[in-house]
């Protein structure tokens, strides 16, 4: 047993599927409870669904909740306290608390089973809950319910209620949809002799029509899978932590150390929880960016791609711009900015698609003027020194009236990039460098020349 002054909470999952949005969200908060009054965080394995729970299930879900940062001070599973259980019906049974039942099998209406019913009393029972105050169920439809299906397979209100007696769990923290199990529950307590911890239930996450979400919902996918996407465990953390919870300020973004300072369950919302994917990647995009470049390379395994190693560190920046997982980063790497670090392949109508009808072949000259004029620059320029240097070019075509600044710009970066849709010419100008710039530059009007010539 615990000391009766130090908060114990308990992470509960059971071993019958993956780890989901709510269930490491009610993981969390559990945690947050715990750490922040100097307590205990016991995982308790409710494996008492012996035909669905795996132990590959119940790895993964230790995994997930490690890779969020999430600790625990002790482990259990209920399939590993059945001699507890069993000696506590005998007690309840001796007592005249609970009795045998013979009755039909619900499978098999034809073979008898012996069930164990507790005695329900059938009476009125308030409990104060942390988040909604008092709730007052009258137990009398409950009826004589079931506990255990024989002397040695214990259910699970029954196993639950058990599992917290004895490891001393002064708080139980969870989703609202078990506020309807907390009669049965305390009645169970009463008749072993427990006492009754401290509730309080959780809003439920929501889908984006305020419906209950679900494993089925389209967004309820595995943290692993959020993992394997390229997200934060910091920005998932930090997401799930304001979900049905709010710090009182206007701060937004929290550390797991900092979430432990802050939260208190005075700041639960009784409201449903409504998830929300563009948020979250904003939020994970701003982890993200808190990153060192050093730090975003490393975490997002660009490394692993024998890229320039000067390059990627140069594209960085843009990565953290574009990107809001470390997943579109790798993408972005693979698609839109491999152009960094590989010759483009020119189509040549695309590069003279802005051309001015009246100026036919001007495209040749002003990409070769253009190369001349980036000689000035040194080898590493900034994107804003480059920007500097060539608006002027740009605006003096704008002047001209047909073509306007895509009469130099648009070829500019086709020739830098290769693509119809990149980033601005003076980044990429910046990342590649001077000395590849011009080459590329000059490549693309070497090209439009011998067209000309050709023609």
């Amino acid at each position: 047993m615990a000391d009766a002054h130090t908060v114990v909470t308990r992470i509960p999952p059971s071993p019958t599927g993956r780890l989901h949005i709510g269930t490491a969200r009610t993981a969390l908060f559990n945690y947050l409870f715990a750490r922040h009054h100097g307590g205990k965080v016991i995982f308790r394995s409710e494996d008492t669904d012996r035909a669905r729970s795996t132990a590959a299930f119940e790895q993964e879900i230790i995994d997930g909740l490690h890779w969020l940062g999430l600790s625990w001070d002790a482990f259990s599973r209920q399939s590993e306290n059945v001699a507890r259980y069993t000696n506590l019906l005998n007690n309840l049974l001796e007592e005249g608390k609970a009795y045998l039942s013979v009755e039909h099998a619900k499978d098999d209406p034809s073979r008898e089973v012996e069930i164990i019913r507790l005695r329900n009393p059938g009476r009125s029972i308030t409990f104060r809950d942390e988040v909604r105050g008092a709730i007052t169920f009258d137990t009398t439809e409950l009826g004589d319910f079931v506990i255990a299906r024989s002397r040695t397979d214990a259910l699970y209100h029954f196993a639950v209620v058990a599992d917290d007696y004895e490891s001393g769990v002064t708080h139980v923290i969870r989703g609202d949809d078990h506020i309807s199990n907390t009669p049965r529950q305390i009645l169970i307590q009463e008749a072993i002799g427990a006492p009754r911890p401290v509730y309080a239930h959780l809003p439920l996450i929501l889908d984006e029509k305020r419906a209950k979400m679900s494993k089925r919902s389209g967004d309820a996918i595995a943290i692993m899978d959020y993992r394997a996407e390229g997200f934060l465990p910091e920005g998932l953390v930090n997401y799930l932590a304001l979900l049905g919870w709010s710090p009182g300020t206007d701060q937004e973004d929290f550390s797991l150390d900092e979430l432990v300072e802050a939260f208190t369950l005075t700041g639960v919302q009784k409201g449903g929880a409504v998830w929300n994917r563009d948020k979250l990647l904003s939020v994970n995009q701003r982890w993200m960016r808190k990153l060192t470049d050093a730090a975003f390379i490393e975490r997002g395994g660009l490394a692993e791609k024998s890229l320039d190693v000067a390059k990627l560190n140069k594209v960085v920046p843009l990565l953290k711009e574009k990107a809001h997982t470390m997943g579109e980063a790798r993408t972005l790497l693979e698609g839109e900015l491999a152009l960094l670090f590989s010759t483009p392949q020119l189509d040549i109508a695309k590069l003279t698609a802005k051309e001015p009808a009246d100026r036919p072949g001007i495209t040749a000259q002003l990409l070769s003027d253009t190369a001349a004029v980036l000689s000035s620059l040194p080898e590493e320029p900034s994107s804003e020194e480059t920007k500097m240097l060539l608006m002027p070019r740009a605006d003096a075509e704008e002047a001209k009236g047909k073509g306007g600044r895509g009469a130099l710009l648009w070829p500019l970066r086709y020739a830098l990039s290769g693509q119809e849709r990149s980033t601005d010419p003076f980044t990429l100008i910046a990342i590649l460098g001077t000395a590849e710039s011009i080459r590329r530059i000059q490549t693309a009007s070497a090209r439009l020349i011998a067209q000309h010539h050709a023609e």
